[in-house]
């Protein structure tokens, strides 16, 4: 049987005509936020206080975009007898978003759980210099990360956000206190 000539662009125009009477779904987007899907991958968010400086992040880094800094320090024997430790203390920790390509290697390797996904992703700059965010930056991502669904509806907090939680009310405490003079000040 031989196609009716004119048949597809009778088809053709069915769809146009179709399509024009339906409702547009462009959301308008300054005024309308987007419904984002639960794992979007926004912009990377550090928790500082997991954070052992051991590299492994920027070292598997395929942009090599992750600049961290660290210097050691001593610590003293736990018990009498001991030997003193050192440790790594971070001195910088930033990610440079103009080169990141967003592949989460960072996330998968990290075996402390200190970066994680953030859905924002409003953080446009006019200079491109302004797109290496530094740990503080990256510590006020932390706090959009949402929080994973738990697991057992008794389930207790999770010891990461109650540290942080601790932290960050240390934090206020100290900031709330007025400076008084010490003994033996003027």
């Amino acid at each position: 049987m031989a196609p009716i000539p004119g048949s597809g662009l009778a088809k053709g125009l069915a769809v146009t005509l179709r399509t024009m009477t339906k409702k547009t779904v462009t959301g308008q987007y300054p005024d309308a936020q987007p419904d984002l899907p639960p794992r979007t991958r926004g912009v990377i968010g550090l928790f500082e206080e997991n954070c052992t400086v051991c590299m492994l992040c920027a070292r598997e880094c395929p942009d090599w975009c992750i600049y961290i800094d660290s210097h050691k320090e001593t610590v003293p024997a736990a018990t009498p007898g001991g030997r003193e430790r050192s440790r790594n203390v971070l001195d910088r920790f930033a990610i440079d978003f103009a080169l990141c390509m967003y592949c989460g290697i960072c996330i998968e390797v990290c075996p402390f759980d200190a970066l994680f996904w953030s859905p924002e992703f409003e953080y446009a700059e006019t200079d491109i210099r302004d797109l290496t965010h530094e740990r503080d930056k990256l510590r006020e991502w932390m706090w959009t990360v949402p929080a994973p669904p738990a697991l057992d509806p008794g389930a207790e907090e999770p010891k990461e956000i109650a540290a942080a939680r601790k932290t960050a009310e240390k934090l206020a405490a100290a900031q709330d206190e007025p400076n008084e003079p010490q003994e033996g000040e003027s």
